[in-house]
């Protein structure tokens, strides 16, 4: 089993993290006589180590040795020997579909869905345009690119005039709250709508709601299953990147106190926003729960969510009564049926 961790985009160290949960889970139980774990370690520049330096990354060795590949190489090296491949890279360059489009190329199995349920669920404009044609419940939203701040009084009165304030600037394409900023007037819009096109060409700016988060996980190809639903809890305005990965600031609820019928909208929008995609294997869908009114609002999917120790998609399908060696041995038979299929 090839392992492919690291990648060039913002979401780095967390990937890494993600794969020692990995690590650790397939060298555990009857996972150890199952798999040979092959580690590929994806360079921040892009190059592919396995051997040494892909064993350094993983421990977080602060030195990385290059081993004996081409330091120019961007492709692995140790295809051959791999029987189906497992790339937990979160973000840009491996939740987009580009890493999904290398294996299906190389025609090997892999991890996670194809190409177009990892492109479209990762980029928020092409999301919440699939999630609209579903008819899943959103939060009012504008659609916007870099190239629109060439005339900034006319984007800021459309946002204006669409959403008013509070609202939330997004990238479209970045994972993990990277270059999200919470606007409260024009003047915070502008530096919002500047700041996140220094990430992406395309932009996506959101109603502010008040409102509880919660979490479903998502597995399967075919038939979809959902997770019992859990909840973030936070002490900050809003959920940034520095919340997120910051010990002591979030804390995660399984299963969520909701009423019965919210938690199982939940499992069934967690689903429908999957198949809205075009996603399968494995997926985490995002929500706004509004308990006046009892209001939820589909926020987003990720394809490939993070799997440390502490990230919600483990920790929800343990609490569905599946250890996490379980779950990954699960995603890697999921793939190579699907691969056995087409083939």
């Amino acid at each position: 089993m090839g392992l492919v961790f690291g990648g060039r985009s913002g979401e780095h160290a967390v990937s890494i993290r993600s794969a020692r949960t990995i690590v650790d889970a397939l060298s555990t139980g009857a996972n150890r006589q199952r798999y040979r774990v092959l580690l590929h370690y994806i360079t921040r520049d892009g190059r592919w180590l396995t051997g040494a330096g892909a064993t350094a990354a993983l421990s977080g060795a602060g030195t990385i040795p290059a081993g004996p590949e081409d330091p120019g190489s961007r492709l692995p090296t140790t295809a051959h020997q791999v029987d189906v491949w497992f790339p937990v890279l979160h973000g840009p360059n491996g939740e987009d579909g580009t890493v999904q489009g290398l294996f299906t190329v190389l025609d090997q199995p892999f991890v996670g869905t194809g190409v177009l349920g990892a492109a479209v669920g990762m980029d928020k404009q092409a999301m919440k345009a699939a999630f609209a044609a579903a008819g899943l419940p959103q939060v009012k939203h504008v659609c916007a690119t870099a190239d629109g701040l060439r005339r900034p009084d006319e984007l800021v009165n459309r946002v204006e005039q669409d959403l008013g304030y509070p609202c939330f600037v997004k990238p479209a394409n970045l994972g993990s709250s990277v270059g999200i900023r919470k606007a409260g007037d024009r003047g915070a819009l502008l530096a919002g709508l500047r700041a996140a096109a220094r990430f992406d060409d395309r932009l996506v700016i959101e109603t502010a709601v008040t409102a509880r988060e919660l979490e479903c996980a998502v597995l399967g190809d075919g038939t979809l299953n959902a997770s019992v639903v859990g909840e973030i809890l936070y002490d900050t305005e809003w959920y940034d990147y520095a919340t997120k990965y910051s010990p002591g600031h979030s804390s995660l609820v399984i299963p969520a106190s909701v009423p019965q019928a919210i938690h199982d909208q939940v499992q069934r929008l967690a689903v429908q926003a999957t198949q809205a995609v075009g996603a399968y294997g494995l997926s985490r869908v995002d929500f706004f729960y509004q308990e006046e009114g009892q209001a939820l609002y589909v926020n987003e999917i990720n394809t490939m969510p993070g799997f440390t120790s502490q990230s919600m998609y483990p920790l929800l399908w343990q609490a569905s009564g599946i250890p996490t060696g379980e779950l990954v041995h699960r995603l890697i038979e999921l793939a190579q049926a699907r691969h056995q299929r087409k083939t």
